[in-house]
């Protein structure tokens, strides 16, 4: 195991339903990766996940679920801060301050206001305010590293330019932030072949059961070659997510299977099906462990957001003190 370094890497999720391999290998595993080589700071995003306009009891299981998932993909909060976006007010007092340093035309050219002005919705100051948000996210605990990928990347931008700007004309007070980049972020397949995605309808979910797995793994897009063709792996679905998941052996025996012929696509389904079973069951298992004891669930998110305020609340009076407010009397 690497030595654990210093640096803080802040990274947060939105609650948004039922998990599924996309969100795993694109996100969950790669943060909770960190807590090993950094002090991870990990917070639950449901604050950004109010532009979604769920029911209160849609926020509340999507929340329970995806604290659940966290813990049952290995996050330790032991070795690193789970809090909860909504239980740090400090955060949010950050983000007014910041937003009255950030000009409104920079505020136009976000991608996520531009982006929501594509799809025609009726955008509302959540939305336009998204990216402020996320700088008093960041900004609020000194992170000096946030994984981002490329949808991210502009936002990033924007919160180093919202510290600079308040150091320049307040000194020295915010950490400017580095990107995270990680170049092996792997980008899974559906089962149509194209990215995962709620959107498209076209996930493997995480926490199914053996059932349900079935039927969407039966349904990956394959093309029409028969049982005795010989295939190629790289082009093809199933493969592709099997990849994820096998060791170096098993991917290359599948590979050897495939160029050899008299391997169908339905053999390589079951080969998937059983691989997933035995990565995820434990996990799935797990996951429900943690849904059927919610008020832990709770509990556990309170603990964190607790030690998460003491942390805020020292930042937030050093910010009030450079701006010459009066400030907070405790």
């Amino acid at each position: 195991m690497a030595t654990k370094q210093t640096k803080r890497v802040l990274t947060g999720s939105r609650a948004t339903g039922m998990p599924h391999l996309g969100n795993y290998f694109g996100a969950y595993k790669p943060a909770i990766d960190l807590q090993d080589r950094y002090e991870l700071f990990l917070f639950l995003a449901d604050f950004h996940a109010l532009n979604e306009h769920n029911t209160p009891d849609e926020n509340r299981l999507n929340s329970y679920r995806m604290v659940a998932t966290f813990l049952a993909c290995g996050l330790n909060p032991a070795k690193s801060l789970l809090y909860a976006q909504s239980a740090v007010p400090e955060v949010n007092e950050l983000a007014w301050i910041l937003s009255c340093q950030v000009p409104f035309g920079v505020m136009t050219r976000a991608h996520s206001f531009k982006d929501a002005q594509a799809k025609g919705v009726d955008i509302n100051m959540g939305v336009f305010n998204y990216p402020i948000l996320m700088a008093a996210d960041i900004l609020m605990f000194d992170a000096n590293l946030v994984p981002v990928g490329q949808d991210q990347k502009q936002h990033l931008e924007m919160a180093r330019d919202m510290a600079q700007r308040f150091n320049h004309h307040y000194g020295e007070t915010l950490v400017i932030p580095e990107p995270m980049i990680s170049e092996a972020v792997a980008v899974v397949p559906g089962t149509d072949g194209e990215k995962m995605s709620k959107s498209k309808n076209n996930t493997i979910a995480l926490f199914a059961e053996d059932k349900e797995w079935k039927k969407q793994i039966l349904s990956i897009v394959t093309d029409a070659k028969g049982l005795a063709d010989p295939k190629n792996p790289e082009t093809c679905n199933v493969f592709r997510v099997f990849s994820l998941l096998g060791t170096p052996d098993e991917i290359s025996a599948m590979r050897d299977k495939y160029t050899a012929g008299g391997y169908g696509y339905g053999h390589a389904k079951m080969e998937l099906l059983d691989k997933i079973k035995a990565t995820f069951g434990p996990i799935r298992d797990q996951y429900n462990h943690w849904m059927g004891r919610q008020e832990d669930l709770r509990n556990l998110l309170h603990d964190g957001s607790r030690k998460a305020r003491v942390l805020a609340g020292e930042k937030l009076n050093q910010i009030q003190d450079r701006l010459g407010l009066i400030g907070r009397p405790f």
